[in-house]
């Protein structure tokens, strides 16, 4: 291999601090809803789980839109009420909640603000709560206008676990 070859090994891509955040926010997004899609998760996966959103939320933070925080604020809350991890699941559902008013989101992203304190009350036993937001979702999710949205919505609403609440 001459200088030529040697060279040519030594160019490689450089990425921007901002592409490299994208990257990662994206990547580790992905690794959630994969580790999401599994039945049978080791205790490990679920730790990873959790690390992975509250990664991926901190790239997005760095980089993205106050819409993208709230939806990271939406995945670590949902993960932790899938494991049945009541007070950090309600501590980031609150989170997702404060911001979506603060921006005024509407639509998709406050039928999940709603689903996510519904889910996470369900998971500490506040039935009333739970109630109430269950309420809202559905009534924000008939709303939402996109159709393809609202089936996933609908489709998320109705997988459990709800913790005996639905």
């Amino acid at each position: 291999m001459g200088n030529k070859g040697v060279n040519e090994m030594n160019k490689e891509k450089k990425y921007s601090a901002q592409e490299c955040h994208k990257k990662f926010a994206i990547e580790l997004n992905n690794l959630v809803w994969d580790l999401l899609g599994k039945t049978d998760r080791t205790k490990e996966e679920d730790e990873r789980m959790i690390h992975a959103a509250h990664a991926s939320c901190y790239h997005w933070g760095e980089i993205g839109e106050p819409i993208n925080l709230q939806r990271g604020e939406w995945m670590i809350s949902h993960v932790y009420a899938i494991l049945n991890r009541q007070e950090p699941a309600l501590y980031h559902a609150k989170e997702c909640m404060e911001l979506t008013e603060k921006h005024k989101f509407v639509d998709f992203d406050l039928a999940y603000a709603y689903e996510a304190m519904a889910r996470a009350y369900a998971a500490t036993g506040e039935k009333s709560e739970c109630e109430k937001y269950m309420g809202l979702a559905k009534e924000a999710g008939e709303k939402i206008e996109g159709e393809e949205n609202k089936k996933i919505f609908i489709g998320d609403f109705k997988s459990g676990p709800w913790y005996g609440m639905k």
